[in-house]
């Protein structure tokens, strides 16, 4: 993960797995998983060179030829920017679709409609699902809460970027695992 996806992710009142969103709880390291990544060798896409995976992290910040490789593959599936920005749907703050108490982002709505709309089983538009690409804005949620607490876990923006294109992305995935065996 980078320092930004980690930060947001161990935020002091509620530090959370960076993939499922789960609250963490104090444990152990998995020493057995250490030991597999000193001993697993694996190869750079960049300059072909052989090393450990425990090596592979530093070796790929200075191989210029592996940021190389990255980098034609982000140019590969990144559509060009939209120009216009009132085009641009708000993905940073939302309104409570109970009460319409404006400006909440993704953690504040969830908390706020746990707090005060818990009990309420009016059907209503799920406002973060409705500014994604793949939205629709008119599907009323039959179990709002249990919608929020199931896909609303994490920020879709750790994981997406909606200036990509979703077929060109699959295709260079097929094509560098082919070209990766």
């Amino acid at each position: 993960f980078c320092t930004p996806c980690l930060q947001e992710c161990l935020k002091p009142k509620k530090p959370v797995c960076g993939v499922c969103r789960s609250t963490l709880s104090p444990g152990s390291r998995a020493l057995d998983l250490e030991k597999q990544i000193e001993m697993t060798e694996t190869t750079c896409n960049g300059c072909n060179k052989k090393m450990y995976l425990s090596k592979m992290r530093s070796h790929s910040a200075s191989c210029s030829k592996y940021q190389n490789y990255i980098m034609e593959g982000v140019k590969a599936v990144t559509k060009e920017p939209l120009h216009n920005t009132r085009n641009f749907p708000n993905r940073f703050t939302f309104p409570c679709p109970y009460c319409s108490e404006k400006n909440f982002d993704q953690e504040g709505l969830v908390e706020h409609c746990k707090t005060l709309h818990s009990m309420d089983a009016k059907q209503v538009v799920c406002p973060i699902c409705a500014s994604m690409p793949w939205g629709d804005p008119n599907y009323r949620s039959a179990n709002f809460m249990e919608h929020l607490q199931r896909r609303h876990r994490f920020s879709y923006d750790t994981f997406v970027d909606y200036d990509a294109d979703e077929d060109d992305m699959m295709a260079q995935v097929l094509m560098r695992s082919l070209r990766d065996k």
